[in-house]
């Protein structure tokens, strides 16, 4: 219950948490920025923590790798945007990642290593391009870079979390859970 209590506390902080700027247009060197950018966005709050989610139920392997998986997508994403790259259907990719993850967890799939580290990493992809994309004006690249990763791998973490917690409770909660999302991602891809 300890831990219940402490990953629900994590996840409320996160979703509330703001910054406080003296003077509008300030960048903190882009890491505030990279840090709240995927925590203010519904579709990439969701995929992301759905990711973590899923991966509970996967081989240890699978488990294991899914944060590298996460944030070297992204990193990938935002370096084809960053070198001036096109990545076409970037919004339809981010919510087809919040319905497909969706869908995976809603049907309890195992996949192999190969084919979900592809698909984690091919949606994290378009995320890191519209966080790319979106850098603010006089952000620093590292910093803001750093911020987003961070921002990522604690969003899959809390996800991974609840993923766990889920593990011990009647497979039914985690099919719940997997057609809110699912909904969810289709919601967005038609909003």
């Amino acid at each position: 219950m300890k831990r219940l209590t402490k990953i629900l506390a994590t996840v409320c902080l996160m979703l509330t948490a703001t910054t406080a700027f003296a003077h509008p247009g300030h960048t903190e060197g882009g890491f505030t920025s990279g840090l709240l950018h995927p925590m203010l966005g519904l579709d990439h709050l969701l995929a992301m923590a759905a990711i973590g989610f899923w991966s509970v139920r996967q081989s240890k392997l699978m488990k294991n790798a899914t944060p590298a998986f996460v944030v070297g997508g992204m990193i990938l994403g935002a370096a084809l945007a960053w070198g001036g790259l096109g990545l076409p259907g970037v919004e339809t990719g981010i919510t087809f990642s919040v319905l497909l993850a969706g869908i995976l967890i809603a049907t309890l799939v195992k996949l192999p290593t190969a084919v979900g580290g592809s698909l984690v990493g091919a949606f994290m992809v378009f995320h890191g391009f519209a966080h790319g994309t979106e850098m603010p004006e006089g952000a620093t690249l590292v910093a803001y870079l750093t911020g987003f990763s961070i921002a990522t791998l604690l969003i899959t973490f809390v996800g991974r979390g609840l993923g766990a917690l889920m593990l011990k409770a009647d497979s039914r909660f985690s099919r719940g859970v997997g057609g809110v999302l699912a909904v969810a991602g289709a919601y967005l891809s038609v909003a």
